[in-house]
């Protein structure tokens, strides 16, 4: 992601005096030797040249004095904007000379501001350069820690029609480093939707921006919505495996899933296409065996070692398959536990049977059970709604895989199933190559 530099020092200003070219007085006659558009005093106009030159040439020995000699004899508003630009050359070419010789030292930019406040406050000053000084100055800003002066200054810079790559990123960072961290995400969800609505792409970086802000803040419904944008942008296996590993899997996650809850981030993870490696194909088998669904157990298996992510040479995969292959044939066909289940006065039967059915991918009995479950009662009902709104969603039912998720409530159970109805949305395309 792209962040304020330390120091814009070459790309921010045209060199020279914002692009002006002053002819050589020996060159030219009287009326040449101005500046377009700029009317210059005899005593300033006699030296513009040579300073410029000088300063181009990054001699600043020979460029100093000259300078210091423009601002001591400039009395027109022209002649001290001509000062005021060469002056900031000069600056920013010591600070760049400054920074060649050592790029590890600290670099002291206070000098530019005095002239970049006189250009800003120039009415001479060119209405296509306004713009590109009060950014320059916004930069100084906010290097210098204040960041609620240089959100001032960078708003003034868009107003007056700067523009740069990720410059909306960065007016959101530096209006969150100010304190407002809301108003900065608030901001930055503005600009994607005005850049989405306009057909222009917004990069990864934006969301990823707004996800790690929102996420060291403790923001956890905003961080989730974020995660639910970057996904329904980006709806590829590698943004969704980021994504899920982020909400509930890494250090500072937003959500502490318990067994049943986890178990339904690895099922979105497999539907995402997204799972990381064998250690988590290996837990998802595990974790349904000990539910008592040797049918998602396997096949969750088989898929690892197809996929390369559970090696040929586990033992401890090979075995947990047999293991689930056996319980397989030993219990038969379902029809059995789904006649019990119906019969049952609670839905404790029906819900399991209705995992099985998940786990033989036959949606549409695995949704007739949970619903079967929901109206007996007697089960975990937003376990099972999120459920219900796997099966349907997995049957291609949107709709009534929207309806169950939405009526999953308390946390994370709903945020699982927010990203859950996400995916069955947009869907997942294989990881971009990298």
């Amino acid at each position: 992601m792209k962040t304020l530099s330390k120091l814009a020092l070459a790309a921010v200003l045209a060199t020279g005096v914002s692009g002006f070219a002053f002819v050589a007085p020996a060159m030219a006659k009287k009326e040449e030797q101005q500046a377009p558009g700029f009317k210059l005093s005899k005593p300033v106009q006699a030296i513009a040249y040579n300073a410029q030159q000088a300063v181009k040439a990054k001699d600043v020995a020979t460029a100093e004095p000259l300078v210091a000699q423009i601002e001591a004899a400039a009395t027109t508003d022209d002649d001290k904007y001509v000062a005021a630009a060469l002056r900031y050359d000069l600056e920013n070419t010591k600070l760049v000379l400054a920074q060649q010789a050592n790029p590890n030292a600290p670099l002291n930019e206070t000098a530019l501001a005095k002239p970049l406040d006189a250009l800003i406050a120039a009415a001479n000053t060119p209405a296509a350069d306004r713009g590109k000084y009060l950014f320059r100055r916004g930069q100084l800003a906010f290097n210098g820690g204040q960041y609620a002066v240089a959100s001032q200054y960078f708003t003034k810079a868009k107003e007056a029609g700067f523009n740069s790559p990720d410059f909306d990123l960065q007016l959101a960072k530096v209006k969150v480093q100010a304190g407002d961290v809301a108003g900065g995400l608030a901001d930055l969800d503005r600009y994607i939707t005005a850049q989405k609505a306009a057909g222009q792409a917004v990069p990864e970086s934006y969301y990823r921006f707004a996800i790690a802000t929102a996420n060291n803040k403790k923001m956890a419904p905003e961080t989730l919505a974020w995660m639910q944008k970057y996904a329904a942008a980006f709806p590829n296996a590698k943004t969704w495996r980021d994504v899920i590993l982020q909400y509930a899997f890494a250090q500072n996650s937003i959500a502490t899933p318990d067994k049943a809850q986890t178990l339904d981030l690895y099922r979105l993870l497999r539907a995402a296409g997204a799972m990381p490696d064998q250690s988590s194909y290996e837990d998802y088998a595990r974790m349904v065996s000990d539910r008592g669904n040797p049918y998602e157990a396997a096949a969750v298996l088989k898929e690892g070692l197809a996929s390369g992510k559970i090696p040929a040479s586990s033992t401890y995969a090979k075995s947990q398959l047999a293991a689930a292959n056996t319980a397989i044939q030993r219990d038969g066909s379902l029809a059995s536990s789904e006649k019990t289940a119906l019969a049952s006065k609670d839905g404790k039967i029906a819900s399991a049977t209705a995992d099985a059915y998940l786990g033989q991918n036959n949606y549409a009995k695995a949704a007739e059970l949970y619903r079967a479950a929901l109206s007996k009662g007697g089960v975990d009902a937003n376990e099972v709604n999120t459920r219900l709104g796997i099966a349907l969603a997995k049957s291609g039912d949107k709709a009534g895989a929207q309806a169950a998720f939405g009526a999953v409530t308390g946390q994370p159970r709903a945020g699982i199933a927010a990203l859950w109805n996400t995916w069955t949305q947009v869907g997942s395309a294989p990881a971009p190559a990298a």
